[in-house]
């Protein structure tokens, strides 16, 4: 039985509930607070990770020609790639907003991506209107030529660069990271700053699991909810299965489809790729009405 939600929208909506989050602590704690300030506790179980790209030569000719302006666009479908850029700006010993010329413009798939471009300097010009995906940014692609520069994981489809190639771009994509299980190798692993919750918050605190405690805990119905982040993690969290009554909430409409042709359905998907979206999520998904 699950435990009883609290009365009305707000703090405490998810008072007694566990929910489990599959990304590493260093990506979670914006929405471990979230969560902890709707009243659930979490538990993080790291199903993923990332390793710099095996070709870094295909990656820096990329890179320098981007700095000489050779792209009319850049498109980050990922935080984890601005953090690739960074790293490569650093390399050069500039900044990015030094690095990439001005007439270079920039797309971005996701409220996190366009957050990280516009901190480092970069104003970013076009975002999906609705999903926040590769689809959604498809929807408000402007037609017509144009060079483009698609740096994306190795597992990224290839929808993407070939809805901008149907639009008239001529697109080079290069692989910038490596998904991996979670941990990376040590000597390979990407530096990935913690990220940030609200200015003054204390870090919250979040227990880790192993795969085997995790399933565990699922199969006890101690966990109620599973978020899965991306598609690459749905079919980690697969490996779980099967999830009894813990639902399982999707960050956006990529990771819904991938968790339904691995036959997991799906309690709920997050309306914009947030930890308050995810929570909205959650609480969609454990206390329906």
């Amino acid at each position: 039985m699950a435990p009883s939600a609290g009365s009305g929208p707000g703090r405490n909506t998810l008072e007694g509930f566990r929910v489990l989050i599959t990304r590493s602590p260093e990506r979670s704690l914006p929405l471990v607070a979230a969560l902890q300030g709707a009243g659930a506790q979490a538990v993080l179980l790291p199903l993923i990770d990332f390793e710099r790209a095996a070709d870094q030569h295909s990656l820096d000719v990329a890179c320098d020609a981007l700095g000489a302006g050779a792209f009319d666009w850049l498109v980050v479908t990922s935080a984890t790639t601005v953090h690739v850029l960074l790293s490569k700006a650093a390399e050069r010993g500039l900044s990015l907003r030094e690095w990439i010329p001005a007439g270079t413009r920039m797309a971005a798939v996701g409220p996190a991506t366009r957050r990280l471009l516009e901190t480092a300097g970069l104003p970013v010009e076009l975002t999906p209107r609705d999903e926040q995906s590769a689809a959604g940014l498809l929807e408000v692609w402007p037609a017509g030529p144009g060079k483009v520069l698609l740096p994306q994981a190795d597992i990224a489809p290839a929808r993407l660069a070939e809805g901008l190639k149907a639009a008239g771009s001529t697109v080079t994509a290069v692989t910038a990271y490596r998904t991996v299980d979670y941990p990376a190798a040590a000597e390979r692993r990407l530096s990935i700053p913690v990220e940030d919750g609200d200015p003054g918050q204390a870090t919250p605190s979040y227990s880790l699991l192993t795969a085997e405690a995790a399933a565990a805990e699922i199969a006890a119905g101690r966990i109620h909810a599973v978020v899965a982040a991306s598609p690459s993690a749905v079919r980690r969290i697969h490996a779980l299965s099967p999830l009894h009554g813990c639902r399982l909430v999707a960050i956006g409409r990529s990771t819904a489809e991938q968790a339904a042709a691995l036959g997991l359905p799906v309690a709920a998907i997050a309306a914009e790729p947030t930890p308050p979206g995810l929570v909205t999520a959650v609480e969609e998904a454990l206390t329906p009405g």
